[in-house]
């Protein structure tokens, strides 16, 4: 696609609003952006509106925030993939809505895990971190590890078992006709309504801060045709292939330049 940007130098200087993907773009995976990063995000945020979207509820983004990017405004948080939307203003984030789930959907989707697992005969690893399957209000999260698992553990998962994940998701969706299972992130597979996804986030960030699409660049690490950024790819906002935390830090850098 002609809106794809593989190289720093190739990223057009004139954005007024950056999007990022967090992990594996801003940080590594649930660690919190450092120190480094946080002084180029808040140089950018001087000037620039700047949003950050991904799969994680909003407590757990905003737990990887710096409180060095807070100190301007223009920063806009999109959790859950843009299943909910909020803006820091007035030293405080305020929602500006939530594409909450119903007590029924979120019923239909944990007996469509139920049966998922039955039908594959899914064995779960012998070391599970945290909780197994979470519901994060607008979207229902599996991680096969367990919510908590380190970061190596879930590389090795990712390598090893990413068809099993494959799997996984088609059958959910079989069960799940009105609603859309997606693989995120390295071992996490995410239920949420039909239609919500980045792409959907895009629109939002459009609507809600008043911009066009072509005011607007997305940075992200999974912008090849199964990853959770191509959404964006598809909606035809310029985007840069982020291969590095540090490759993003690089392009921040030059855009600063």
């Amino acid at each position: 696609m002609n809106n794809l940007i593989n190289t720093v130098q190739e990223i057009p200087k004139g954005k007024s609003v950056f999007v990022f993907d967090l992990d594996g773009t801003l940080a590594e995976s649930k660690v919190k952006i450092d120190s480094e990063m946080g002084v180029l995000l808040a140089r950018l945020l001087a000037n620039k509106k700047v949003a950050i979207i991904g799969g994680a509820s909003f407590r757990q983004m905003a737990s990887q925030l710096p409180d060095s990017i807070f100190k301007n405004g223009n920063l806009s948080l999109l959790p859950l993939d843009g299943g909910s939307f909020y803006e820091y203003k007035n030293n405080s984030w305020e929602q500006v809505y939530s594409q909450k789930l119903t007590d029924e959907q979120k019923r239909k989707i944990f007996k469509a895990f139920e049966k998922t697992f039955k039908d594959i005969d899914y064995i779960q690893p012998a070391k599970i971190y945290g909780e197994l399957i979470e519901d994060r209000g607008s979207q229902i999260t599996f991680s096969a590890l367990g919510q908590q698992a380190p970061l190596e553990e879930k590389e090795k998962w990712a390598e090893e078992e990413n068809d099993k994940r494959l799997k996984l998701v088609a059958r959910l969706n079989s069960y799940l006709p009105d609603m859309e299972a997606k693989v995120a992130g390295l071992t996490s597979i995410d239920v949420t309504k039909k239609g919500i996804d980045k792409e959907f986030g895009i629109e939002q960030i459009i609507k809600h801060l008043d911009v066009l699409k072509e005011d607007i660049i997305f940075f992200g690490d999974a912008l090849e045709s199964e990853g959770n950024d191509y959404p964006v790819l598809e909606s035809g906002v310029a985007c840069f292939k982020v291969e590095s935390v540090q490759n993003t830090k690089n392009a921040i850098e030059y855009l600063l330049g």
